[in-house]
């Protein structure tokens, strides 16, 4: 094997390891299975893992592989626990030594194969398996995503909500790396942290159509702190139907409906008049409502002004949590398609408002164009993720940020399409 395979070898394998302990002695033949090999490898390999009935490694301490005496090298390690997780790993460019740089699960049980080859290039390999030890705290971080399992437009970004804070980017990075999100066709995507509790993922561009997305956690007794481990975490699954996109050009005073890129309508509308501009931007369908008591009072018009108002509305899809939706406005019905005269929605007749609302669905793109309002916010409002370019969503990753855009050699394997 040249030194380029095996490196790239290495670096496909050593996902598996990142999780095992040191404290380990030499293991025999008689403490562990080996698997076939034409030389005696197990003589040339030594574990800092722990032998013998009862005996557990410290999930704390890095695992580490050498070879005995300089007798030949080591070429390949792979490391996973019972569960299916792999340990991350370096190997030194002569071979003789492998470890392990991320922690070990608690609680795991591991299995450890190690390739190797003796100074003539004949090739051998080991077997280690061995178990952590418990947790040594009782605080866990458990995470909830979101949303709920269903059906979404392909604009519908993933949450991951954290019951306790994670502020140190080091402790970050384990956490981003247990959450996984895998998707058939595959699309490389990336986490952002928006807050100390809450993470975003989204994809590159939207989702794909007629998509199914997977999303689980690895985090379940994983160290991230002296005081905080892993918990565990409900999977989530969703699928995306049709790609629709609703875009609203204000100055136009038009929507234009698409379906899977095709327009499928065109509706007259009035936007945000001047003071009450509608937000410019990529919004994402949040919920849809058939009536809403619409009161000025809820954004801050005074009760009794000249802009006050208090209306039944129907067909209310909404795009903020601040209240901006698109509805049936029948009292500007003479304004739509010619002038502005909202308090920030985007209104149109009664029955251009009812096609809309049956064809729109929660996770469906709603973009707003040449208005004089400000830019939708990223966070906070609803779903203005994608109001920020690739570029700038990376720096939001406490893994990706600063590296190029590429798949990490550890998350690769997953954008390759699997069965779902």
């Amino acid at each position: 094997m040249n030194q380029t395979a095996r490196t790239r070898t290495v670096v496909s394998c050593t996902l598996l390891v990142t999780a095992l302990g040191a404290g380990l002695t030499a293991c025999s033949s008689h403490g562990n299975a080996l698997a076939d090999r034409p030389y005696d490898a197990a003589d040339q390999i030594s574990f800092n893992a722990p032998t013998g009935a009862g005996k557990r490694a410290d999930p704390d301490k890095p695992l580490e592989v050498t070879v005995n005496d300089g007798d030949g090298r080591i070429t390949d390690v792979t490391a996973q626990d019972s569960t299916g997780r792999y340990v991350t790993g370096e190997l030194a460019a002569d071979g003789s030594r492998w470890h392990s740089t991320s922690p070990l699960a608690a609680n795991a049980h591991y299995t450890v194969r190690v390739s190797t080859e003796d100074d003539d290039g004949a090739p051998g390999r080991k077997t280690l398996t061995f178990d952590t030890t418990q947790p040594t705290s009782k605080k866990r971080l458990n995470v909830t995503f979101g949303p709920k399992a269903g059906q979404y437009g392909v604009g519908q970004p993933i949450t991951a909500q954290l019951d306790q804070p994670v502020k140190d980017k080091a402790q970050r990075a384990v956490v981003e790396r247990a959450l996984r999100v895998d998707s058939v066709p595959a699309v490389p995507g990336a986490w952002y942290w928006v807050s100390d509790k809450e993470l975003h993922y989204r994809p590159k561009e939207y989702w794909p159509a007629h998509a199914t997305i997977q999303v689980h956690s690895n985090l379940d007794g994983v160290r991230i702190s002296d005081r905080l481990w892993g918990g565990k975490a409900k999977p989530l699954k969703i699928t995306t139907g049709d790609r629709i996109e609703a875009i609203t050009d204000a100055a136009a005073h038009q929507l234009t409906f698409y379906k899977n890129g095709q327009a499928i309508n065109t509706i007259p509308v009035t936007t945000g008049k001047p003071g009450f501009e509608t937000r410019n931007g990529v919004k994402i369908v949040l919920e849809k409502q058939y009536f809403v008591r619409m009161r000025s009072e809820t954004v801050g018009i005074a009760e009794g002004s000249s802009d006050s108002y208090d209306l039944p509305v129907y067909y209310a899809t909404r795009v903020s949590w601040s209240g901006e939706y698109v509805h049936a406005a029948p009292w500007s019905v003479g304004s739509q398609g010619y002038e502005n005269v909202s308090h920030g929605c985007t209104g149109m007749s009664t029955g251009n408002a009812e096609w809309f609302f049956d064809n729109i669905h929660e996770g469906d793109i709603v973009r707003v164009v040449n208005s004089a309002g400000n830019q939708m916010e990223p966070f906070g409002n609803g779903f203005g993720d994608w109001n920020l370019d690739w570029k700038k969503w990376r720096t939001g990753s406490a893994l990706v940020n600063g590296t190029p855009d590429t798949p990490a050699p550890e998350d690769a394997a997953r954008l390759q399409p699997t069965a779902v």
